[in-house]
């Protein structure tokens, strides 16, 4: 995908603050945080929403999940807790067609801080 900001990332042509990469996913400090830690977690395969997956996708998906519970310990977030968020569409907030998983922590989670609304 040309004009994809996360594709542009994943074959490096942009510069991100990284904090994990694996065969399959690489995981980026957000740039706008609404939290001490921020993270965007993307699968190398370029995927526009999770409406998109198919059973094929099944293990990737796994290894994002992996993935955020291994940087939260990286980063001494998992055991008093963190957020995970996908956001799917227009609708459920989705900025960029490229699937990304949300790890959100460093701070206790109130609705003010990260706020999901109707």
């Amino acid at each position: 995908m040309n004009n994809c900001i996360f594709c542009k990332i994943i074959a490096k042509e942009l510069a991100v603050d990284l904090v994990y990469e694996s065969e399959s996913v690489v995981a980026f400090k957000d740039i706008h945080p609404l939290a001490p830690v921020h993270i965007l977690i993307i699968p190398k395969k370029h995927i526009a929403t999770i409406n998109d997956l198919t059973g094929n996708d099944f293990e990737l998906v796994g290894k994002m999940m992996m993935a955020a519970k291994q940087i939260a310990t990286d980063l001494a977030i998992a055991e008093k807790g963190y957020r995970l968020l996908f956001r799917v569409g227009e609708w459920g907030g989705q900025e960029v067609l490229h699937i990304h998983l949300h790890l959100i922590g460093g701070a206790r989670m109130h609705e003010e801080i990260y706020p999901v609304s109707i």
